[in-house]
């Protein structure tokens, strides 16, 4: 039991029967009321985005969940299959349960979220930033750095992301996989 003095962004709660990521949480005092603590929740188990509101000082309940790396083998017709690096036991996971799945390279490592009360695996969650090769995009023009024009360029995994001009095909850039943009080249 926890109360929302708890709160944190990340943390896995139990609200009506399902489970809810906290992705943004606030508080908000006025001078003759209580405080009251707002969170937006992202659904674990389900796919609502919803934001709730608590009186400050309320119960949460808090779900333990453990993450354990897992690297990424192949995908088919059941699903993401992916490997315990530790164990060698193989699960298949939904598109729907995988966070940025259009990133997703075969031997990549991601974390894998696994409810420690029932042994559920709840999804998994690729690293912040990782490193892909272009495959395809418009040539280059030299000296074309001064202004933040993009172009669209073609990832190894058929993602498309929007990249300066300087950028060629055949080079590695590092890619924000919650935001899907362009953070920098890679040598």
């Amino acid at each position: 039991m926890a109360t929302t003095a708890d709160i944190s962004r990340g943390m896995i709660i139990k609200l009506d029967g399902s489970l809810y990521s906290i992705v943004e949480f606030g508080e908000n005092k006025t001078a003759r009321a209580a405080a009251k603590v707002w969170a937006k929740l992202k659904g674990v188990d389900n796919k609502r985005s919803i934001e709730k509101t608590w009186n400050s000082g309320d119960n949460l309940f808090p779900v333990r969940v453990e993450k354990r790396t897992y690297q990424f083998l192949y995908k088919d017709d059941t699903g993401f299959n992916f490997m315990d690096v530790e164990s060698f036991e193989q699960v298949a996971l939904q598109e729907e349960a995988i966070d940025a799945p259009q990133y997703l390279k075969e031997g990549q490592e991601v974390g894998v979220l696994i409810n420690t009360e029932n042994d559920q695996i709840l999804g998994a969650e690729l690293p912040e930033k990782i490193i892909l090769m272009i495959t395809y995009c418009e040539p280059g023009v030299r000296g074309d750095t001064a202004t933040r024009t993009l172009k669209l360029a073609t990832l190894e995994t058929g993602a498309k992301v929007g990249v300066p001009l300087f950028v060629n095909e055949g080079e590695s850039i590092r890619v924000n996989t919650t935001t899907g943009e362009y953070v920098d080249r890679v040598r």
